[in-house]
């Protein structure tokens, strides 16, 4: 029997905790029936307004502490705990006359099926108890204690911010590796060329993730890809050593199952490079004609002019390291018309959580026969719109 699934709507109406759910811009699109109680509004005196106009304007800075926090979790995508605040609440029998109340904010992205901010579910944790203290000397008590809180958030937010501004330094440091290992194609005398790389939401800017576009002296062109096992800095380093290797190797040996034997040897001496999955075309602009050999790869597409979408996968072997005994690799060819488009892609491209994988080769054929044969920057740039937010990607346009 299939279980039933989660009623997230009723959870959200249930809980006593006080939430609303913004959209990116904080206009409130639901409230539950807590955070309707707690600031004596229905929800229809809600939905639609900007969030800032359901708090008393108490203190501005409160407010711009607030919107900061909000704003961290649209760049972030991750949640966000903001400086404590006061919200003030009317009397329910004593209209006009407001308690002083004191409150926690939380601020949670939801996010959409690339990994976008699609909501924020903003939530109240009151603090009050912590603030108010009894006896004679309350107010100068509170004031302190309110002090010495706001002393803390601003430590906080403080330490949070520095970490904030070393994590993009390290993005800055990492997009300047990945970029110095992943440059931008040759220029390919009869060939228009454009590459696309999108590393996953969190992965540092960087990706395990390859491409390798050269003119070879022959006069034909080699135009590969790759994709390493894992995310980061580490997984970038591997990608380095074995983009290199494929891009030396397609350059001395007679075609692409011969370079990717070659690095199917040299992957197994390297640590993190098994199951590396990668295919090698070489283009004859002569023959119009496309060679190929794939290992465990996706494989490339071939748009003809007429709209007919192609995939190249008769020549597939398993990921590089992953057979006991190394064996030569299957090789392939196929003729183009002039005006064709090649693209080649990583995993990520195609594949989507719960998803089969043929429903994104699908929507990639798709895509390509209605498109196939505008500009290869645009043509790049919507591909890769079509990538998921949580696996690494890239792509490769060659006009044919």
């Amino acid at each position: 029997m299939r279980e039933p699934g989660i009623d997230y709507h009723a959870i959200f109406e249930a809980s006593p905790s006080a939430m609303l759910v913004l959209n990116c811009v904080f206009v409130i699109v639901d409230a539950n029936p807590s955070y309707q109680n707690l600031v004596g509004r229905t929800r229809d005196e809600l939905i639609g307004k900007y969030v800032f106009d359901a708090f008393p304007q108490n203190d501005e800075s409160e407010m711009e502490d607030l919107k900061a926090s909000l704003r961290r979790v649209l760049e972030s995508r991750d949640m966000d705990v903001a400086g404590p605040m006061r919200h003030d609440l009317e009397e329910p029998d004593r209209p006009g006359v407001f308690a002083e109340r004191y409150w926690s904010p939380l601020n949670a992205p939801v996010l959409d099926s690339d990994g976008q901010v699609a909501l924020i579910v903003h939530r109240l944790e009151e603090i009050t108890d912590l603030v108010r203290i009894g006896g004679p000397d309350t107010d100068h008590r509170r004031r302190q204690m309110k002090l010495e809180l706001y002393a803390r958030s601003r430590e906080l937010q403080q330490v949070n911010e520095r970490l904030r501004q070393a994590n993009a330094r390290e993005r800055q440091i990492a997009l300047a590796l990945q970029d110095s290992m992943l440059p931008a194609p040759q220029a390919l005398a009869h060939h228009q060329a454009a590459v696309r790389y999108r590393p996953a939401v969190h992965a540092l800017n960087v990706c395990g993730d390859w491409y390798d576009v050269t003119q070879l002296s022959n006069g034909k062109y080699a135009v590969a890809v790759g994709d390493v096992v894992g995310h980061g800095l580490a997984a970038a380093g591997v990608m380095g050593q074995l983009r290199s290797a494929l891009s030396a190797a397609i350059r001395v040996v007679g075609g692409p199952a011969s370079a990717l034997d070659g690095l199917d040897l040299y992957a197994r001496s390297v640590a993190g490079a098994l199951s590396t999955t990668a295919v090698q075309t070489v283009i004859a602009w002569a023959d119009h004609r496309i060679t190929y050999s794939s290992a465990g790869h996706p494989p490339p597409a071939l748009a003809d002019p007429d709209g007919t979408v192609r995939f190249l996968d008769q020549a597939t072997d398993p990921p590089l390291g992953a057979s006991l005994e190394h064996t030569p690799r299957p090789q392939a060819s196929t003729t183009y018309a002039d005006g064709a488009t090649l693209v080649l892609y990583t995993d990520g491209l195609i594949e989507r959580r719960g998803e089969d994988i043929d429903q994104g080769l699908q929507r990639l054929a798709d895509h390509l026969a209605r498109h196939g044969n505008g500009e290869v920057e645009e043509l790049a740039d919507a591909l890769i719109d079509l990538s998921s937010a949580t696996d690494d990607t890239a792509v490769v346009v060659v006009r044919l």
